[in-house]
């Protein structure tokens, strides 16, 4: 599939310059349908319940013998569609990394510490009016080497599911007043000064725990004009 053209808009060029991956990674050729019974395919993905998910899965900082380590956070908002009405009981699921800006992966090689008491991945089922809810861990910036002193801001993955695996959306939240914005090609390549900030959370005050944790909202929007840019067809 060929690249956006240039000029505004809610979508990055598959082939974003600043975001050197892109430019190795994005797709050239038009798209093959899939061929088949398009049924048999959802009737074959996943269904996800109550039943799998976990007292703990949406406790980052409770899945473990202790505390990690870090500024402990509340994140929480609505899966909305474009009518403003809430979609109920969706697989919202969350990764990221450590306080010190590190994921527990093995192809993450960053020399900061791990954190023996931080996974880094949770996941809830939206409730009745299409919210969710985590506790975790501020994450920390990390280098990533796209280009010269590179740094993604603190950033958490956000992945939503449909009724099937076909339907899933991927996406990031970032934190109000960062300084490294300016300075991250992959946030800027979303280059419509409005869905950029759609992004980023908000401090909220009234999410906050009393001496336990700083809240954030973050509402989702899953299509139409305000919709919440996700790394799907439109993302490089």
């Amino acid at each position: 599939m060929a690249a956006f053209p240039p000029g505004p808009g809610p979508h990055p060029r598959r082939d974003y310059a600043p975001y050197r991956g892109t430019l190795l990674r994005h797709p050239t050729r038009t798209p093959v349908p899939v061929t088949g019974d398009p049924e048999a395919v959802e009737l074959s993905g996943p269904v996800f319940g109550p039943t799998d998910i976990t007292d703990l899965d949406n406790d980052l900082t409770r899945q473990h013998t202790a505390e990690p380590l870090g500024e402990r956070i509340t994140v929480s908002g609505r899966v909305l569609d474009r009518d403003g009405r809430p979609v109920r009981h969706q697989l919202v699921e969350i990764w990221q990394a450590n306080a010190s800006g590190r994921y527990a992966h093995q192809r993450d090689q960053h020399p900061a510490p791990l954190d023996p008491n931080f996974s880094g991945v949770g996941r809830t089922l939206t409730d009745a009016e299409g919210r969710y809810h985590f506790t975790t861990v501020k994450p920390g910036p990390y280098p990533w080497r796209n280009h010269l002193n590179a740094w993604r801001p603190a950033h958490i993955h956000f992945s939503l599911f449909g009724t099937a695996f076909a339907q899933r959306l991927v996406t990031q939240m970032y934190f109000p007043g960062d300084p490294l914005f300016p300075h991250d090609p992959i946030l800027r390549s979303v280059t419509d000064e409005a869905a950029r900030q759609r992004l980023v959370a908000t401090y909220r005050h009234a999410l906050s725990r009393p001496e336990h944790s700083l809240g954030y909202a973050w509402d989702i929007v899953l299509d139409g004009p305000a919709a919440t840019w996700t790394e799907g067809d439109e993302q490089p």
